[in-house]
């Protein structure tokens, strides 16, 4: 689901929607599954402490510089592309670790970063005469996406050791989210949007947020209950480019190159070998 994002947005865009605007869409529709799952789940995880907000705020913040960032690489370059930069977030998360709380970086995780680094140069090309077709800002922006999204897995799990659940944090993000972007949402495009096709711009709308946001979140979560958290991850890095990927090809016709595909393959097997604590052995098996 997450890697359906890019049709979306690019749908939005394509019919005037800006990035904030999209952004208000997405976060303020979401709240409704969102706040949903948190009553089957648990009424109590609504119940939040002053103590909370500054990191529900960070949190918010990453969130909006995340999509912001994976927005404007989903419009730039490949899908496939943008969502393998926004994959290598554990890299950042590792190089955080250690200048933050000198965490060790192991010759196991050197070598994952180095060969994740190398799998997104060939994925944009920078060995082909392809490169001019490939946008730096793009690039950057795609970059930028797994810098925020690293430093959100970071606020959150301080929060979640604060003894917040996910839903919680989630709620009350796009909550602040939501109430943030009112004052930079044009509500015309919105009307302008809908006035095309009133039933069909609404369920649009309503499957954009509910697909590309709160669903994925929500299954993310509950996929805890049942697995480990490195399989979970290695799922949800591996799937995301692959379904980027798949639809990018069937409605883009983005075809990558030999040598891209590659750096496709290489960065989520750096991925996988980073999110999971076993041997390359094991891992295969898994």
């Amino acid at each position: 689901m997450f890697g359906s994002s890019g049709i979306f947005v690019r749908t939005l865009t394509q019919n005037g929607i800006d990035s904030t605007t999209l952004l208000f869409l997405r976060f303020s529709i979401a709240i409704i599954p969102i706040l949903m799952a948190v009553l089957l789940t648990d009424k109590r995880l609504l119940k939040a402490g002053l103590k909370d907000i500054p990191l529900f705020i960070v949190c918010a913040m990453c969130i909006v510089g995340l999509n912001l960032c994976y927005n404007e690489s989903m419009n730039n370059i490949p899908l496939s592309l943008a969502a393998t930069l926004l994959s290598i977030a554990p890299i950042f998360v590792l190089i955080f670790a250690y200048v933050l709380f000198r965490e060790k970086i192991t010759k196991r995780k050197s070598i994952c970063m180095i060969l994740a680094i190398f799998g997104c140069m060939l994925m944009t090309g920078v060995f082909e005469s392809s490169i001019a077709d490939i946008s730096l800002f793009g690039i950057l922006s795609g970059i930028g996406a797994g810098l925020f999204w690293a430093v959100y897995l970071m606020a959150s799990k301080k929060s979640i050791e604060m003894g917040n659940h996910t839903f919680t944090i989630l709620f009350y993000s796009i909550i602040f989210i939501s109430i943030a972007l009112i004052p930079f949402t044009d509500f015309g495009q919105i009307r302008a949007f809908v006035s095309l096709d009133p039933a069909l711009a609404i369920l649009f709308l309503i499957i954009h947020s509910t697909f590309s946001f709160a669903l994925p979140y929500i299954f993310s979560t509950v996929s805890l209950n049942y697995m480990d958290s490195g399989v979970s991850s290695i799922l949800l890095s591996g799937a995301e480019p692959f379904a980027a990927l798949i639809f990018g090809f069937a409605l883009y016709s983005e075809i990558p190159t030999p040598l891209m595909f590659c750096g496709f393959l290489l960065t989520i097997i750096a991925m996988m070998m980073l999110s999971t604590k076993g041997t390359l052995k094991d891992m295969l098996h898994l």
